[in-house]
């Protein structure tokens, strides 16, 4: 029991503070121009992608198979897109235009929550096949949760909520992952399958997100290209991550 809880708590360390460090951007972004923040959001966007297109996909097809891969993803965008017509119907009655950003910050924190949870659980199987697997799963998917917290709270600083709030709001999209890793220890090995499917399903929330609400986002904030190479530079350094580590 004792090894289960202590693999909880890893789960847990490893979303909190993937997330956290890229959350943590947000002191840093004290008076920051439109130009920069499109940029950001730019970069995020090209993160995105290159995570879900080199790591979760990829992953999603090695455990679960082409079909299993492909409803997953299917049924993730479906997924945040009710999630994202109902957040606008209930922004539309209770809040200002500029809780747009908000509301994408929101989207993207609920995507980030769906892709914690199976990754936990590939933390929690790693530990409870072997100990060395778990431990270096661990590490790759902190490193790989960074840049998704920079890319969570940089629309919601646009929305105007404070450092600390934008900050601790990543904390708790990262903690899933820690009922995920309780969840792989538990199911242990039969747990393979359902992680394709659930990797594959939260890489379709997290497309919807970046193509129907980052991007878009970006150009809203400045109308040039620096949104675009900033992409591009951003799937470049996406690559990197998941090709390196």
């Amino acid at each position: 029991m004792s090894g289960l809880v202590q693999t909880t708590f890893i789960g847990f360390m490893v979303g909190v503070l993937g997330t956290g460090i890229g959350g943590s951007m947000a002191f840093l972004m004290r008076n920051p121009t439109k130009r920069f923040l499109s940029a950001v959001i730019g970069l995020s966007s090209g993160l995105m992608v290159a995570i879900v297109t080199f790591e979760l996909i990829p992953e999603a097809f090695d455990i679960g198979g082409v079909l299993p891969t492909a409803a997953g993803i299917a049924l993730g965008a479906f997924t945040a897109s009710y999630i994202d017509m109902f957040i606008s119907r209930l922004w539309r009655k209770s809040f200002g235009t500029k809780q747009g950003y908000i509301k994408t910050a929101i989207l993207l924190g609920i995507g980030i929550a769906l892709h914690n949870f199976p990754e936990g659980l590939a933390i929690g199987s790693g530990f409870s096949a072997q100990t060395r697997l778990g431990v270096g799963l661990a590490i790759v998917i902190a490193l790989h949760n960074m840049p998704e917290g920079l890319a969570m709270v940089t629309p919601m600083k646009v929305g105007g909520y404070s450092s600390t709030k934008a900050f601790l709001l990543t904390l708790l999209a990262g903690a899933p992952m820690g009922l995920g890793a309780f969840v792989g220890v538990l199911i242990g090995e039969y747990a393979y399958d359902f992680i394709g499917v659930c990797l594959a399903f939260a890489g379709g929330t997290m497309l919807y997100i970046t193509f129907g609400e980052l991007i878009p986002r970006a150009k809203d904030l400045h109308s040039g290209r620096i949104s675009t190479i900033f992409s591009i530079l951003g799937f470049i350094g996406g690559i990197i991550i998941s090709k390196t580590f």
